[in-house]
């Protein structure tokens, strides 16, 4: 991911895990503690701090405190745990890392298709075939037009406009009757907590239901046009099927339009501070859950154009827009696909503990194998040698260094190999042919440690995790 948000151009740089709870954009939902979905806590000023719960909100304070002396448009990427005070479940967590990119500085709807092929390029770059998942766009300008057209504007319908958004967001995690439940009273899930819905009245619904069905098969373009034909003539309907049209024929120009990028008037994003173009990465391919049933996996990125936040700290508008990869999600779902390798990473040479009153010199052999770059410790506990032997085994050693008094006398350590050790303890019948082979043992001069520790690791001289 870090490399194709360089390809395009984009520079890192990091952000706190906690936030001052105003600069997140919470408000406080009850008299004495903001939740909504953030881990909220007082300081001794009685001062509200929050955990962050995405990376774009400690951006925007960010940005908004060295305006002045950072590049206009700002591009840059940041990754990091963020904290959602909400329901765990398959492949969401409470806590869980993200990897973003954003572009501050500019309106122009070309920085949103950059977005959108950029994290497709970044999907491809982790193995996900072309095909294995869609990049879907919409407006949350058209939303707003249609429930303006149902009689929700202004500022006393606020909470049901929200609440309305984050209804269609879950579309396709709910399907169509959690969302209609949810878009009226409210819906209970199959725990029995209950989740209180956006209150709108039947016929309210059924237009909402209208516009997240319309039509949005073939071409980007073609899509964004019928849409318009959908959402009616509201300013705030027309804003958006104008950016929607020009996002299409941006990301056809570059070569998206073959299915990677597709207008999806179902999406929407949960948070209240996108004022645009919305985006979303769903991962298309089967898997099967923990009942043995085939689903399938869902968003693993999103993100979208969020022109009010940056200005809320200075005073003046400034336009945003950005893209988020879940990596704890994602990670879960390429391991369901099979295609993260699943074995545990290879831990360090052990030097065993045959004689505490020569402990000094056990150490040294420690540090020899260190200075030659190689990853070594020496056993701290005080068990025997059989103990030692099964603790090299559960820190996954790929050898063990022994040197007894023998060894020591003759200049000499004993180097096994514990991996081949294995394989080949498994072909050997019984205890006696195994004590006089003594599989994968070998005992080489001191002065040849190193070297022996190298052609086991397969280094070939070079430094671990090195060129």
């Amino acid at each position: 991911i870090r490399r194709v948000y360089e390809r395009y151009g984009f520079e890192p740089v990091e952000t706190p895990a906690i936030e001052y709870t105003e600069a997140l954009g919470k408000f406080l939902p009850d008299e004495d503690r903001p939740n909504e979905g953030v881990f909220s806590f007082q300081d001794e000023d009685e001062q509200w701090l929050s955990l962050r719960y995405d990376l774009t909100a400690p951006l925007a304070r960010y940005v908004a405190e060295n305006y002045d002396r950072l590049p206009k448009p700002y591009r840059s990427y940041r990754e990091g745990y963020v904290f959602r005070n909400e329901k765990p479940g398959p492949g969401r967590f409470r806590q869980f890392m993200q990897f973003d990119a954003d572009t501050v500085g500019t309106a122009s709807v070309t920085a949103d298709a950059e977005m959108c092929m950029m994290v497709a390029d970044a999907m491809e770059a982790l193995g996900i075939a072309r095909g294995d998942y869609v990049v879907r766009v919409s407006s949350r300008k058209i939303l707003d037009g249609v429930l303006e057209s149902i009689g929700l504007s202004g500022e006393e319908n606020v909470g049901k406009r929200l609440a309305a958004m984050r209804a269609v967001d879950k579309l396709y995690r709910l399907g169509i009757d959690g969302v209609r439940a949810l878009l009226g009273e409210g819906r209970r899930d199959e725990s029995g907590d209950f989740t209180r819905g956006a209150g709108l009245s039947p016929n309210q619904v059924e237009a909402v239901f209208r516009f997240v069905g319309a039509p949005r098969s073939g071409s980007a373009e073609e899509a964004a046009a019928r849409l318009e034909e959908v959402v009616g003539a509201t300013p705030s309907g027309r804003d958006g099927s104008a950016a929607l049209a020009e996002l299409a024929a941006l990301v056809n120009a570059g070569g998206y339009g073959d299915g990677r990028v597709v207008i999806d008037p179902s999406v929407v994003r949960g948070l209240e501070y996108y004022t645009g173009l919305v985006f979303e990465v769903e991962l298309t391919f089967e898997t099967v859950n923990e009942k043995g049933e085939k689903v399938r996996f869902g968003s693993v990125a999103g993100g979208g154009r969020y022109d009010g936040l940056v200005g809320r700290f200075r005073g003046q508008d400034v336009p945003a827009t950005g893209i988020s990869i879940g990596v704890s999600r994602l990670q879960a779902a390429l391991s369901a696909l099979g295609r993260l390798e699943d074995k545990a990473p290879r831990g360090p040479v052990v030097v065993l503990v045959m004689d505490r009153e020569r402990i000094a010199e056990h150490q040294a052999l420690a540090a020899r194998l260190r200075q030659a770059g190689i990853r070594a410790e020496m056993y701290t506990g005080t068990s025997g040698m059989g103990a030692q032997m099964k603790y090299a085994d559960r820190r996954g050693a790929p050898a063990v260094v022994i040197q007894g008094s023998d060894e020591r006398a003759k200049g000499e350590v004993t180097v096994k190999d514990l991996a081949e050790g294995k394989r080949l303890s498994e072909e050997i019948a019984d205890r006696e042919t195994w004590r006089e082979g003594r599989p994968a043992q070998v005992t080489v001069p001191e002065s040849a440690l190193v070297s022996e520790i190298e052609r086991i690791l397969g280094t070939g001289g070079k430094r671990e995790g090195g060129p």
